[in-house]
């Protein structure tokens, strides 16, 4: 198995970059409608400054300060994500008013989310999640046909972003809906298992979104949301059967306004590394398309069940009928993939570019991990007095980081390309998995704040 060298600059990735409306490497000046955009959101903020200002303690206003120049850039750099800010706050904002029943936006009743029709249907937070969680569904199965039929690919890009607008507005409809409950209840929806496995599909389908438009294919939608899709069944299984979805008071340590920074960066880090290890699949597929050598496959077989096994070891400690099918399909769609990985392969883009993208996912994710990791050590400073303990996650965390830092420094320094790359990425979706979600099955410590 030969591992060629890809040199930067090849000619498909800037084919592709131009078929997808993408062909300057930067943009240009912003123009009028990102200058709009800036002062609509600037104006949201000072509205919030001046009508809850006093809740706010003072990083928490610069952080709210922040967000909005950060949210422009993104918004000039990538333009569907200003689509998908309006559309989602303007729908937050609609279920906020139902819920204050047309009085002010300090004002609310919870109760009505059970019987608005609106409110119950679709802009509550559950029913919203609820809305994220069936478009995913249904887009990972209009990505796979879609392998087959453009149309189907097609609707699978607008089912994506259909679950990412429900997602994102649930999310914030989950904000107001805290403190509805009591103002000692409402926090940013970042806290505990539930609202971090939105926040992970959202982040993972987003990324993918946006190297989807870059790159100009759909073929690796299908890859991509599989594992967008074992999140989603891994939430509605642990919504249901623990009442995950309740909002519930934060614990002291959790009353930090470095939650709002240490999580959102953390999950950036686990969506890109989770959509690099599912490229990384995908570039496997590729290389054995043509390939008939059974010998050479089982390797890729056994990496590809461990993948889909990765919700049975979400499961309950004891084996349940539940995971068991579910890890029967698993293993059965991996199978068909395998089976298929002909025409599949004849579909998905060069090696050159996916390759790249597995590159470009880990360089992001290894950048906002680190920082996340950074703000972690300081964020335990300040609520326990060190900077490091040793704690499981923590420990974790830095096996998590040493893992993507060799997987670069390899690349930068070695050259490292190809099915070696491909492979290493697959496997390091089992340690980011564990760190994620291992950690609070199997171990305790001062992070167990979402035990299953």
């Amino acid at each position: 198995m030969t591992d060629t060298i890809i040199k930067p600059g090849f000619p498909m990735w800037q084919d592709a970059m131009t078929s997808s409306g993408d062909s300057r490497g930067h943009r240009g000046r912003p123009d009028w409608s990102d200058i709009v955009f800036f002062l609509v959101l600037a104006g949201g903020a000072a509205y919030a400054l001046l009508h809850f200002g006093s809740s706010m303690d003072y990083y928490e206003k610069v952080i709210l300060c922040g967000a909005v120049a950060a949210f422009s850039w993104l918004a000039w750099l990538w333009r569907p994500i200003r689509t998908l800010i309006i559309a989602s706050g303007l729908s937050a904002l609609f279920a906020i008013w139902l819920y204050s029943n047309g009085g002010g936006l300090g004002q609310g009743d919870i109760t009505r989310a059970e019987h608005v029709f609106f409110l119950k249907y679709l802009f509550s937070s559950q029913s919203a999640i609820l809305w994220m969680c069936t478009l995913f569904v249904l887009a990972t199965v209009c990505y796979w046909i879609g392998i087959f039929s453009n149309t189907a690919a097609w609707l699978g890009t607008v089912l994506t972003w259909g679950a990412v607008y429900a997602g994102v507005t649930g999310m914030l409809v989950r904000w107001r809906e805290g403190h509805l409950l009591g103002p000692d209840i409402g926090h940013v929806p970042v806290s505990n298992l539930y609202e971090v496995f939105v926040l992970f599909s959202l982040i993972t389908a987003l990324f993918y979104l946006y190297y989807e438009r870059r790159y100009a294919t759909r073929a690796l939608g299908g890859f991509v949301l599989m594992v967008v899709s074992s999140a989603v069944i891994f939430l509605l299984w642990y919504s249901f059967t623990r009442d995950a979805f309740a909002i519930q008071p934060l614990t002291p340590a959790l009353k930090s306004w470095w939650m709002k920074l240490h999580v959102p960066a953390n999950f950036i880090g686990y969506g890109t590394f989770s959509l690099a290890a599912m490229v990384g699949f995908a570039y496997l597929i590729k290389e054995h398309g043509q390939t008939a050598s059974r010998a050479r496959l089982i390797p890729l077989f056994i990496l590809g069940a461990v993948l889909c096994a990765e919700p049975f070891v979400f499961g309950e400690k004891e084996l349940s009928i539940v995971w068991v099918l579910y890890f029967g399909l698993g293993a059965i769609i991996v199978g068909a993939i395998l089976a298929l990985r002909g025409p599949i392969a004849n579909k998905l883009p060069s090696l050159e570019i996916l390759d790249d993208i597995m590159y470009r996912a880990i360089a992001v994710g290894f950048a906002f991990f680190t920082l996340a990791t950074i703000l972690g050590a300081l964020w335990a400073a300040d609520a326990w007095g060190t900077y490091w303990q040793w704690d499981p996650k923590e420990t974790w965390a830095l096996i998590v980081w040493l893992n993507y830092a060799a997987w670069l420094h390899m690349r930068l320094m070695k050259g490292l390309r190809g099915s070696m790359a491909a492979y290493w990425a697959l496997g390091g979706l089992l340690i980011t998995s564990f760190a994620f979600l291992g950690v609070n099955m199997f171990l305790s410590g001062l992070h167990s704040y979402g035990e299953l």
